[in-house]
């Protein structure tokens, strides 16, 4: 009998280690699957008022502070901005390839074509950039048509397919060194949440009344602007 007890006990302390280690096991089998993407996206928490950004050397210097503040200053960031004039410059030519995943590992597009919908089957498809994802650096929400204050326009001067305008209007703010208004100024604006109006394009909506901190609010923006991750 004594033998048989010992044998018991045995066979359950064999037994218990494999035991306590199933759970774990179990866990890591649900934790599995690729880590997230790292921040490659995001709105800019704080606009410069106006349409004077200081040129696309400001606007990209403004992406990569706010990138840092969040610890993600070690990756290339470049504003989703279009030039006009002599050697114009292609929004979707500055920020590289993709993917890119906002603040919470989500990802807003998988590359060029996805983010701008270049096959007609990309394009009724299209990307996952809505309000919900279009988030800024902190991973918060911005707000969108319906809120108060509405700050869903984006400052893109840029056609929907992230290109530059070719005709003689102002699409930029004078190449986003200007703050001038009415004829002498405007910038082709997005709507991040992809709401109100006729064209809800989140990166071709409509133009702005002008570079002026005033009349860039007056159609709901903030002089708020895309950030990608170049590298």
């Amino acid at each position: 009998m004594g033998r048989v007890f010992s044998v018991v006990v045995i066979m359950t302390l064999a037994v218990l280690p494999a035991l306590g280690q199933a759970p774990a096991q179990g866990q890591a089998g649900r934790q599995g699957g690729p880590p997230p993407l790292p921040m490659g996206f995001f709105i800019t928490s704080t606009g410069k008022a106006g349409g004077n950004l200081g040129g696309l050397a400001g606007a990209d210097a403004q992406c990569q502070t706010l990138a840092a503040a969040v610890g993600a200053g070690n990756r290339t960031w470049r504003a989703y901005l279009s030039t006009q004039g002599p050697n114009a410059v292609n929004a979707r030519d500055r920020i590289g390839n993709g993917p890119w995943a906002n603040a919470r590992g989500a990802v807003v597009a998988r590359d060029l074509a996805h983010l701008h919908g270049d096959t007609v089957e990309l394009a009724q498809l299209g990307n996952n950039l809505k309000r919900d994802t279009a988030l800024n650096e902190k991973g918060e929400m911005v707000n969108g048509f319906g809120a108060t204050p509405n700050q869903h326009d984006m400052l893109t001067g840029s056609t929907p397919a992230g290109r530059a305008f070719t005709d003689a209007a102002d699409h930029t703010c004078q190449n986003y060194t200007s703050e001038a208004d009415g004829g002498s100024g405007s910038v082709q604006l997005g709507h991040h949440d992809r709401t109100g109006g006729g064209n809800t394009s989140w990166n071709s909506a409509h133009p702005s009344r002008g570079c002026s901190a005033p009349n860039l609010v007056s159609t709901g923006g903030a002089g708020y602007f895309y950030c990608f991750a170049a590298n």
